[in-house]
């Protein structure tokens, strides 16, 4: 028994450290909420081999999995990454940032990628009074001696050595992989001059990486090259469609295969290491090729999108330029393309979480935040119809109760009376403008003087009032006649059947107001979720994220366009039927009063 007890105890303690930690604390009240993002270094993400150190890791915040840059600062002077004990806070620095358009590009140095595990950090905001926390040199180790953004198409260090461009003629070339990027026409190039800190040491190694997007086969163009007086160098170049490292030393020149080909029109991440006596080539996290090779020391300039003499241009567009002064990892290459790349692997964005509330917001309200502009313009029309069409049926469906409780209340009078005393109900009725014009208010007062909602009455009233004419009219100048002629009673027929057209019109009027929410309704929603599926996706398109997490919110937000569209169109369904069929029973109803009404005027004036 204590054996079992103590094997349910080792069992359980094992499930809770299994489980992943849910950070409860709050890092700084400071700030209202926060955001977890989850690092996934597993076959399901990323699918690192083994750890990487100090990786600066891109995140893409866009509607599509970020629907509150209203709640940030205009500028993201109050983001903050905190690691996941939510506790200590994180390098990062932010590329761009732009709330209107809602799309920002960050970057976070994590410490560590462990191999086949997954880590949540989380990214606070909601803080009036932070200061900008941004600090591009501290988002990169050691190791990395250039890196490029090309914020505004211009090329510009971000790593605390800066090596800026001595010269450059690249233009700008605004939709690239990560926000701008520059373009090359063949003859345009970037000039970087020498520095200790992009000098290669044959024992350290070197690495080159950047985005790549060949407009045509080239002639042996240079991507990236360094050289040195020495004459050793090495080359990043691309001939034809195909890219390779060549590294040439006093003791020899050595170059990868030429067996990989880029796409033309299409970004791919390009990268060379050197490292270990061994040259490497990578295409999108690949390896492409490697052969082996003993470097000489580097340590003159290095030109991007041409060669030293200008010529070997390239003709197309780069972005995100990368030199380490290290032979980088192949998982460490995997990890940046998973990370940069078109379907970004390595993160999931989760749902925020406010302080005040301390648990997730709920996912109505998520998908409401993600509607765009266009989404809730649709839906505000159909939250206009949705309120006509709720007090049509309302108000339709107490006049129709109050016509029939009065329509039974004459009816029982009705057939009380006698023959010779078939008008003993008539009375002097208001106008009959005036009376279908308050027939509304009647009907919600509950006021009916003298059988005001009755249909019936009407039907009544119109035929008594044609039979005393007719009687008076025969009966001029001349003693009393109570005889109507078979023409006449027809002639009173057709009043009382033109007062129940009348009668049926005014059942039946502002009803096409519902038929207008049964057909329109899903329309206009319909129309609300293609714009916003055709936003969704042109961001998306830009930003570059299109892994499942970025797309569902603003699909879900696009399709709160047609449940709007349903919830008007739904209810005026089931409003209109209901409401249709008791007319039919007013207007049935009618008919018979008519019959019954003519037949006993035949009887009392024939």
């Amino acid at each position: 028994m204590h054996f079992r007890i103590r094997q349910l105890a080792a069992v359980t303690l094992a499930l809770a450290l299994a489980v992943p930690g849910v950070a409860r604390a709050w890092w700084d009240d400071a700030w209202a909420y926060r955001k977890p993002i989850t690092v996934d270094s597993t076959v399901a993400g990323a699918g690192l081999g083994s750890n990487v150190e100090n990786v600066p890791v891109l995140i893409r915040l866009h509607v599509g999995n970020f629907g509150y840059f209203g709640d940030t600062r205009p500028d993201g002077a109050d983001l903050r990454f905190i690691a996941a004990d939510d506790k200590t806070p994180l390098p990062f620095h932010i590329e761009s940032y732009d709330p209107a358009a809602g799309m920002a590009f960050l970057w976070v140095k994590l410490p560590r990628l462990a191999a086949g595990s997954s880590e949540t950090v989380y990214m606070y905001y909601g803080n009036p009074d932070a200061r900008l926390a941004s600090d591009p040199g501290a988002s990169f180790d050691v190791a990395t001696a250039l890196a490029y953004h090309f914020v505004d198409g211009q090329p510009g260090d971000l790593t605390s050595y800066g090596n800026n461009p001595a010269a450059t003629t690249a233009t700008a070339n605004p939709a690239s992989v990560v926000g701008a990027g520059v373009r090359f026409d063949g003859r345009q190039s970037i000039t970087v001059p020498a520095s200790p800190s992009l000098r290669l040491v044959p024992a350290e190694g070197l690495t080159i990486s950047a985005w790549v997007n060949a407009d045509q086969e080239q002639a042996d163009a240079v991507l990236a090259a360094g050289t040195d007086p020495s004459g050793a160098s090495v080359t990043l170049g691309v001939s034809g469609l195909a890219p390779y490292l060549r590294v040439e030393a006093p003791g020899g020149t050595a170059e990868t295969p030429r067996s990989a080909s880029l796409v033309a029109g299409t970004w791919q991440l390009v990268t060379a290491t050197v490292g270990d006596g061994v040259a490497r080539l990578y295409v999108d996290g690949v390896l492409a090729g490697e052969v082996r090779a003993t470097p000489g020391e580097v340590g003159g300039q290095f030109t991007i999108g041409a060669g030293p003499a200008g010529d070997r241009g390239f003709v197309g567009a780069i972005d995100e330029l990368r030199i380490d002064t290290v032979g980088r990892s192949p998982d460490w290459v995997k990890a940046q393309f998973a990370n940069q790349g078109q379907t970004d692997t390595l993160l999931r964005y989760g749902e925020d979480t406010s302080k005040e509330a301390g648990e997730e917001p709920s996912y109505f309200l998520i998908t409401l935040q993600n509607v765009t502009l266009d989404g809730w313009v649709v839906i505000v029309v159909l939250a206009v119809m949705f309120v006509i069409s709720w007090i049509i049926m309302i108000t339709k469906t107490l006049t129709i109760r109050r016509v029939r409780k009065d329509n039974e209340a004459f009816l029982v009078d009705f057939r009380q009376q006698d023959t010779d005393h078939l008008d003993a109900l008539d009375a002097d009725s208001p106008d009959e403008d005036e009376a279908a014009a308050h027939e509304t208010l009647a009907a919600l007062s509950g006021k009916h003087d003298h059988y005001q909602s009755s249909t019936l009455y009407h039907l009544y009233h119109a035929g008594i009032q044609q039979a005393h004419l007719r009687l008076a009219g025969r009966s001029a100048g001349a003693a009393r006649v109570d005889r109507l002629t078979p023409q006449g009673l027809d002639a009173i027929r057709a009043t009382i059947d033109a007062t129940n057209v009348r009668e049926t019109q005014k059942l039946n009027s502002q009803m096409v107001l519902l038929t207008l929410a049964i057909a329109g309704g899903p329309f206009l929603g319909l129309l609300g979720t293609v714009v916003g599926v055709m936003i969704t996706f042109a961001v998306i398109a830009a930003t570059g994220d299109v892994n499942v997490n970025s797309i569902a919110p603003g699909i879900a937000a696009a399709l709160a366009a047609t449940v709007a569209g349903l919830a008007v169109a739904i209810p005026a369904l089931f409003g209109y039927n209901w409401l249709a069929s008791q007319i039919k029973e007013v207007v049935a109803d009618n008919r018979v009063f008519i019959d019954e009404f003519v037949t006993r005027l035949a009887e009392r004036y024939s």
